[in-house]
């Protein structure tokens, strides 16, 4: 079986249980351009916090977030909200995502009672609260007034309230750069998911791979081609994404002006980093996320970007479109920053990562942390990285708010 048994074992960013002396209020927010999002509101039983945190993730389910229960016994309200996009990314736009992250902030003040809000950004909810927090902090006519695919946004006329802090918990940099580094650029047709050039074949044994337990090694050459190759490939998606756009526009009043097109993009497991730990060194184990062995989920269904739209293609997947990108929106970011990275993470690393996450920060009050033996969500339930983890969240909140 070629999926990690991290996940086999269970979804490792939910709460194994409820901390007991908890109450839970399940709502339905309405976002401005009137979508629901789906929402649970956890709380000390009996109290009516002053101050909660938020947590959302572009399509993975965080209502019943791991850090809920440490923040629980602090006093703290949680906030869990589920994105519109709840398990499937194909038309993850993350200037839509924003609205959801406003309604949720918006619930927590106006309906709620919360004085102080701080965004909880985990995985691939660092960049979208990132990005949320650096737009709430611009005047509205400041905002972008269309998304990266040309589609209007509702940035500029929508109520976006500021949060009052920021804790980026093993957070990437975005997922647009997450794919520029895993993206195959050995495809050499879209159309054909076994196309092949062998000179950029990650998983060649003639060009350094060694199936695991073996850390395969790469020259440095090599690493260098690879990563112009990914960059090509993401630019010739790019253009297919706009012209697909483009079609559909010059179509207005035809029936290819309401064709919706889906992109198919193959083979996005292809990170060096993965299997070659001299690349961007860190106390991670040999693999992916999902499973230890990429070379066999570079070609299952199972990867990042395999079905999307050309919007959402833009938006959120193109590392040189999306503006999901930390380190473009943390210099717009005042409040208070926290970044807890974990150190064993097979997904985030050190420099291409926490490298450009800390270089992006421009808050005063800022602090990094890492978990050196922290795995991407900090898993086991139990495990002295997770407690590591969620004390250092929980003390640098309540060195800054009452709950």
């Amino acid at each position: 079986m070629w999926i990690s048994k991290t996940y086999l074992d269970g979804l490792p960013f939910r709460f194994a249980a409820p901390p007991p002396g908890v109450a839970v209020d399940s709502r339905v927010l309405r976002t401005a351009d009137l979508r629901d999002v789906r929402a649970l509101y956890w709380t000390p039983e009996g109290q009516r916090p002053k101050a909660a945190v938020v947590a959302m993730h572009p399509r993975v389910d965080f209502t019943q977030h791991y850090a809920f229960p440490t923040l629980l016994q602090r006093g703290w309200g949680c906030l869990g909200a589920l994105s519109r996009n709840l398990g499937d990314d194909t038309d993850t736009v993350h200037e839509d995502l924003v609205l959801d992250v406003a309604a949720c902030v918006r619930f927590l003040r106006e309906e709620a009672g919360v004085e102080r809000v701080v965004l909880l950004g985990n995985s691939g909810g660092g960049s979208l609260m990132g990005y949320y927090q650096s737009l709430a902090e611009q005047p509205p006519t400041s905002r972008p007034e269309r998304t990266p695919g040309g589609r209007r946004a509702f940035l500029q006329a929508a109520p976006l309230p500021a949060a009052d802090g920021l804790v980026l918990l093993a957070a990437h940099r975005g997922q647009g750069h997450v794919l520029l580094r895993s993206i195959d650029p050995s495809v050499t047709d879209e159309a054909d998911p076994l196309s092949l050039d062998p000179a950029l074949d990650l998983y060649d044994p003639r060009n350094g791979f060694r199936p695991s337990p073996e850390w395969s090694r790469y020259e440095p050459a090599f690493l260098e081609r690879f990563a112009e190759g990914q960059r090509a490939r993401v630019e010739r998606i790019d253009a297919i994404a706009r012209d697909a756009l483009a079609a559909r526009k010059a179509g207005r009043g035809t029936r290819a002006g309401h064709l919706a097109r889906i992109l198919v993009v193959y083979r996005t497991t292809a990170n060096p980093a993965t299997v070659d730990r001299t690349v961007d060194p860190s106390n991670r184990d040999y693999g992916t996320l999902v499973s230890e062995q990429p070379e066999v989920q570079n070609y299952e269904r199972l990867g990042f970007a395999r079905v999307v739209t050309p919007e959402a293609w833009l938006s959120t997947w193109s590392g040189l479109s999306s503006r999901a990108d930390l380190r473009q929106t943390l210099p717009g970011v005042s409040v208070p920053v926290l970044v807890v990275h974990a150190g064993a993470d097979r997904e985030v690393f050190p420099e291409a990562d926490l490298g450009a996450i800390v270089a992006g920060l421009a808050s005063d009050d800022r602090t990094v942390v890492t978990v050196d033996d922290g795995r991407h969500y900090f898993e086991p339930d139990g495990c002295p990285a997770r407690a590591q983890a969620l004390g250092t969240v929980a003390d640098w909140l309540g060195a800054r708010w009452t709950p």
